[in-house]
């Protein structure tokens, strides 16, 4: 039996193992042509591209700081302070995954800001990716309409919620939340106070979103003169890997990164965005091994371009370049913020 056993699991496992290794193969195939390819590549175009997408960096900031300056009128908020720490925080975010670099963003700007509140910080952020959200869903929008998204196939992946359970134990399951609904009544009743300043500080954060002048000139449009920026540095990285570059092709490669960044499991979404740029590609006359390389190539450029301002950002501003070490052992808002 234990035999049989042991045959089986090894048959089981040797037929997951080709497209585990397949994938495997893939982009490390792809590192290496990336490597051999090196004499190939278009310096100029690479060098222009990593120009433009430090020039989006700063623009992204000036976005930001407005958001800032709105949230706290009554502070004088530099735009070193706020470039700085968006800059620290794209390099976190480019080697660390789940959005890691949000809180180091958060950090540095909350030590020079006095008596600012991370209740009041994040919303910021949230302000800050509201015309993202609205140029990436168009994006992705138009993506669908040509059809190089795949639909069904992920659709059909998606999970989903088993209700069953609920119908066939309905007293069990009245009973659980008419207790939670208890507890919760409870604890807004005790904690109305905390909840009304919790809100406020919130509102606050949204601030820029009642200054039409200001949101229209200090946040759209820096953001979108990024956007327009951000799909030149493509249409340069493709240039500089032999890609067809053609502003279509851009936006492809732009649809890729925005889906990427929907799974931030990984840093940079790296794994992620080989296979969907394959995906997406489909059909054009370039190979997926050119494919995977410009993705790997251009993945490198700017993840080791974000890493070294972010270190830089971070030397400068917080005298270190770990960021686990700017965390403090208390609560953010705990103690008060440095000057």
């Amino acid at each position: 039996m234990a035999l049989r056993h042991r045959v089986i699991v090894t048959t089981r496992c040797l037929s997951v193992a080709p497209a585990y290794g397949v994938r495997v193969h893939q982009f490390f195939h792809a590192v290496s042509v990336f490597g051999h390819e090196l004499v190939n590549v278009g310096w100029t175009f690479l060098g222009l591209a990593l120009l433009l997408h430090v020039l989006k960096l700063m623009l992204r900031a000036i976005a930001w700081r407005s958001i800032l300056v709105a949230a706290y009128p009554t502070h004088r908020i530099r735009l070193r302070t706020t470039l700085g720490a968006y800059v620290a925080g794209v390099g976190v975010n480019s080697i660390a995954p789940a959005r890691s670099g949000d809180l180091v963003k958060l950090y540095l700007v909350r030590a020079r800001i006095p008596g600012a509140k991370v209740t009041t910080l994040a919303p910021t952020l949230v302000a800050e990716t509201a015309f993202d959200a609205i140029v990436a869903g168009g994006l992705m929008l138009w993506a669908l309409a040509i059809g190089v998204l795949p639909t069904r196939q992920v659709y059909e992946k998606l999970p989903t919620v088993e209700w069953r359970f609920f119908f066939r134990h309905v007293e069990a399951t009245g009973i659980v939340f008419g207790l939670v609904a208890v507890a919760v009544v409870i604890s807004l009743f005790w904690a109305r106070g905390h909840i009304a300043r919790f809100f406020d500080r919130i509102r606050q954060g949204f601030a820029v979103f009642s200054l039409p002048r200001r949101l229209l000139l200090g946040v759209v449009l820096p953001q979108a003169l990024s956007w327009i920026l951000r799909i030149a540095t493509l249409y340069c990285f493709l240039r500089a890997f032999h890609i067809d570059a053609t502003v279509h092709n851009a936006m492809l490669a732009q649809v890729v990164d925005s889906l990427a960044t929907l799974f931030p499991a990984t840093p940079g979404g790296a794994g992620t965005k080989q296979g969907l740029i394959v995906y997406v590609f489909r059909g054009q006359a370039v190979s997926t091994a050119a494919l995977l390389a410009f993705s790997v190539g251009m993945n490198i450029a700017i993840v080791i371009s974000n890493v070294v301002l972010g270190l830089i950002a971070m030397g400068l501003m917080a005298r270190t370049f770990s960021w686990r070490a700017l965390f403090p052992a208390q609560p953010p808002d705990d103690e008060p913020a440095n000057a």
